[in-house]
């Protein structure tokens, strides 16, 4: 046991002698390191700047540097330690306590390796808080002329006459000089409680990158300078995004290019070439225009035209199908633009099926509703980029299985309905939002007979309940949607062959023309018929063929429009003559006109033919715009025509 304890003993006694030699060595190169770099700051100096420093020592009474570095290799290993604690100055400074020899010895200096830092004296800023009553800005502008020293004062201060400009000392409220000649810029002169009402100028300054932003900046630049491959090229052209631009982009050159501007007209009356201004006041029927598609509308039937009701330069036309042209589809729906020049549809669709009616949704300008041959009710959409149907009604018993001769959205913006009759003695009501089946359907009998085969309709004036339809037989019923009476209510027999057209009065005016109605028919004849009469007011026979449509002006009240198989387009101002149309024009190539409407304004009709060619015309303003008494002449003109038919 005492062996282990004298063994530790050992072992402890040579860990303090290992330590106490570390030290020795620690402080030894500590010394050295201290006197290398005192001389190496003793060495750094000039031969002549080191006597200059050791003269002005020894005139100070202070010994000079080299007796100094001298006289610290002699010193005592005690003497030379340096705290870990102690400053530069303080570490040449010797340790009074150690001895009271070395109290009463003069201190001795040296110079030891330092490293010099300027550190300026903080600045002390003061502001002063002032009350502005009026109105300006926040910014505090710097004091101009002040005379601080060393220090910066900022108050909102006011140039001294006898004092200087300073030139710039006001940046971004001028040019800043006084010999810039504007009174807003030499601000020098403004006058006490008036502040500047410019702002400081500021600088757009780029903002700092780093070297990854610039390279990804770098990368992007490139990246939008590489060319495009053939496969990359093919995948954006075949984009959804590209085809919407692209359509869009290709239709607006095609306007203007298409445009075709006199830009020599003289408004004055003063033509020197004898060419003026065409009269339009005073002609009755004159060719605007004519739209035809040499792929789309060759040698198809225009089956029926509708002009959209928020846009009322656009026309949907409807086609049937080409016999030439077995390999294109059957049934197809155009829209013509009648605001620009150019001589393509806005719009392309087209369906398997013959389209025999199309109409604009009322309250959807984006949409367009069809009827076909088949049967089905088609609803296609110029947003997209498809032609064909974005949805369709199904082939069923429960809707129509016999074409769908005419069609119209009625009701209002919230609560409106697609009305379609057929041949097959049905009346659908639809849904724009669901076409797969009809909300309602009504049979078309009159007397429990056989059902009725329509072949047109039309509603009266703000009527969406009752409506009148022409049949195949010659005869035209009125039926009602809702209620007890549900049905057909009563007939009107006249014409002696199918109705072809049938037209109700606009009704708009003074005195209430809206129970009037029109009707043509195969038997080459247009009558006036009035819901309160079972018989025709007035039989216009001035035709020699199949009248195909007729149709009231939407301004005139006496004013009426009809087209028959000769090709002619009449129009009837019942208040100058009941005998003789009041303008009549036949149109080119010998086509027989199928379909006939007016435009909102009045001041234009559009007549359909049987070749696909859709005819403009202006209507002269003294035929087309009515007088004020036109609504009282038309009534008196209705009492005539009624005594005539009594007296026959």
């Amino acid at each position: 046991m005492s062996d282990r304890k004298a063994e530790l003993e050992r072992k402890k006694a040579k860990l303090a002698q290992i330590r106490a030699e570390k030290e020795a060595r620690r402080k030894e190169r500590e010394v050295a390191d201290a006197q290398s770099a005192a001389k190496a700051a003793v060495s750094g100096l000039k031969r002549d700047e080191r006597q200059e420093i050791d003269k002005n020592l020894e005139s100070l009474g202070i010994t000079p540097v080299a007796q100094v570095v001298d006289n610290i290799s002699s010193l005592p290993p005690s003497l030379s330690d340096v705290s870990s604690t102690s400053t530069p100055d303080t570490s040449l400074k010797p340790d009074m306590a150690l001895s009271p020899r070395l109290k009463r010895r003069k201190p001795q200096l040296s110079v030891v390796a330092v490293q010099t830092t300027n550190i300026p004296p903080k600045e002390a800023v003061t502001y002063t808080k002032n009350t502005q009553t009026l109105e300006s800005g926040t910014d505090t502008i710097p004091a101009r002329g002040g005379r601080g020293l060393g220090f910066d004062y900022y108050t909102l201060t006011y140039d001294d006459p006898e004092d200087g400009y300073e030139e710039d000392s006001l940046p971004g409220l001028g040019s800043g000089s006084p010999s810039s000649g504007s009174p807003g810029a030499y601000l020098n002169k403004l006058p006490p409680g008036i502040l500047p009402h410019g702002m400081p100028e500021v600088r757009e300054i780029k903002p700092a990158t780093t070297k990854e932003e610039e390279e990804k900046k770098r990368k992007e630049e490139e990246r939008k300078k590489k060319e495009l491959s053939e496969e990359e090229k093919q995948v954006i052209m075949m984009g959804d995004n590209f085809q919407k631009f692209f359509d869009r982009a290709t239709r607006i050159v095609e306007r203007a290019l298409s445009e075709d501007i006199n830009v020599f007209v003289d408004y004055t009356g003063g033509y020197e070439d004898g060419e003026g201004l065409e009269d339009k006041t005073g002609g009755k029927l004159s060719l605007n225009r004519f739209f035809y598609d040499e792929r789309w509308s060759k040698n198809r039937v225009i089956t029926s035209m509708d002009w959209s009701q928020q846009f009322p330069e656009l026309l949907a036309a409807s086609y049937n199908n080409n016999p030439d042209a077995p390999h294109e589809p059957d049934g197809v729906c155009l829209v013509w633009n009648t605001r620009f020049k150019k001589d393509t549809p806005e719009n392309i669709f087209h369906c398997q099926s013959p389209v025999m009616t199309a109409v604009f949704a009322r309250f959807h300008p984006n949409l367009i509703l069809g009827g076909t041959y088949s049967g089905q009710i088609v609803l296609w959409d110029n947003r997209h980029n498809k032609r064909t149907p974005v949805q369709r009604s199904p082939l069923s018993a429960s809707a129509h299985t016999h074409p769908v001769y005419s069609a119209r959205v009625v009701g209002t913006q919230n609560a409106h309905n697609l009305i379609t009759i057929s041949t097959d003695g049905k009346m659908c009501s639809w849904s724009l939002d669901m076409l797969a089946q009809p909300q309602e359907t009504l049979e078309l009998q009159h007397k429990q007979s056989k059902a009725v085969a329509t072949t047109c309709l039309s509603f009266p004036q703000n009527d969406v309940n009752n409506f009148i339809v022409g049949s195949e037989e010659g005869t035209v019923y009125t039926a009602c949607r809702h209620g007890s009476r549900a049905g057909v209510l009563d007939l009107f027999e006249g014409h002696q062959a199918p109705v072809t057209g049938i037209n109700t009065h606009n009704g708009q005016g003074t005195i209430d023309f809206s129970h009037l109605f029109l009707t043509s028919s195969i038997d080459w004849t247009v009558k006036l018929w009035s819901l309160k009469e079972n018989k025709p007011l007035y039989s216009f026979e001035d035709n020699g063929d199949y009248v195909y449509d007729c149709a009231w002006s939407p301004q005139h009240p006496a004013l009426f429009a009809a087209v028959d198989g000769t090709g002619r387009l009449d129009l009837w101002n019942l208040n100058k003559d009941t005998e003789v149309a009041s303008a009549s024009v036949t149109v080119e190539g010998g086509a027989a006109l199928n379909r006939v409407t007016w435009t909102q304004s009045g001041l234009h009709v559009a007549a359909g033919d049987d070749l696909g060619k859709i005819w403009v015309y202006d209507v002269g303003e003294q035929l087309a715009v009515p007088q004020p008494d036109e609504w009282n002449k038309f009534a008196h003109t209705l009492q005539d025509l009624r005594k005539y038919t009594l007296d026959f």
